[in-house]
């Protein structure tokens, strides 16, 4: 399609970090690459995404420092997404809401679904909401009914990777546990990670998903570097798919409006992705 090129576009999911560098908490995977904020903005900026939402990586654990980093640096073009303990102070996330925070990811895959650690503390729910913040699961493929059974309501939620269903149905247990959830509260979900859905079809169930929750429910992201599995994607392409997939007056509430006012945009637009890049060489 690659007709709204330079209209604002919010990347909801990208990461960085640094070769090698992990929280020492035995993660599964860490990369043996430099992630830099400079190698996004200049794919975001071709493609016409002049926003983005870092999400904290799993392998950097709680050490949210490099984000928040990010978030001072580029106040107007950047929001993140931090991972936090269940304990966290409210202090601390006043400071991460302050840089520009505006959720906290549980990523669960691979680990164990069981909230109770969170449920322990039940200030870290009302901080959320005092905060205006959403929180955002990253499930094993299936998981999501038993997850979202314990997500006190009123809290809203951000699925990763399209909920990470078994089927391509609206049948689907998480497809009918997260339409349940989206009656009652705040629902979206990130169209993202194909590379993750074990073989289901992206575009279809994107599809689903528009028609599901309507595209004002609908945000994307590239999941930028795509770690674990770097030489299964490309930018332009994961854009353009979506694009293609939700049809031209969908994609651009969808690529766009959902996500300037999810993560608390200042408008009018910011300075472009390509802007950023090109100024970041300059100085280089």
């Amino acid at each position: 399609m690659g007709t709204f090129l330079s209209k604002d576009f919010v990347d909801t999911h990208l990461h960085v970090f640094e070769a090698g560098v992990s929280s020492g908490v035995a993660p599964r995977y860490v990369p043996s690459y430099d992630a830099p904020l400079r190698d996004w903005l200049v794919l975001a900026g071709r493609a016409g995404v002049s926003r983005g939402v870092l999400v904290q990586p799993s392998f950097l654990g709680t050490d949210n420092t490099r984000l928040l980093n990010e978030l001072h640096t580029h106040p107007d073009m950047l929001r993140g997404v931090a991972v936090v303990c269940p304990d966290v102070a409210q202090a601390e996330l006043q400071v991460m809401h302050d840089a520009g925070v505006r959720g906290v990811r549980l990523n669960l895959a691979g680990a164990s679904h069981d909230l109770q650690p969170w449920h322990q503390s039940p200030r870290f729910w009302d901080s959320l909401q005092a905060f205006g913040w959403h929180l955002e699961l990253h499930t094993d493929a299936g998981a999501l009914p038993a997850v979202l059974g314990q997500v006190p309501q009123g809290i809203c939620v951000v699925l990763d990777h399209m909920g990470k269903p078994q089927g391509a149905s609206l049948h689907d247990p998480s497809f009918r546990a997260a339409l349940r959830r989206s009656e009652r509260s705040p629902l979206f979900v990130k169209l993202s990670g194909p590379y993750r859905l074990q073989g289901l079809d992206a575009a279809e169930l994107t599809r689903l998903w528009l028609q599901a929750i309507g595209p004002d429910r609908l945000l994307w992201g590239s999941d930028w570097p795509w770690t674990n599995h770097e030489g299964e994607a490309d930018y332009a392409a994961l854009l353009g798919g979506v694009e293609d997939a939700l049809g031209e007056a969908s994609a651009f509430k969808t690529l766009r409006d959902s996500a300037l006012e999810l993560y608390d945009f200042d408008l009018p637009a910011a300075c472009s992705a390509r802007e950023h890049a090109e100024a970041g060489s300059k100085k280089s």
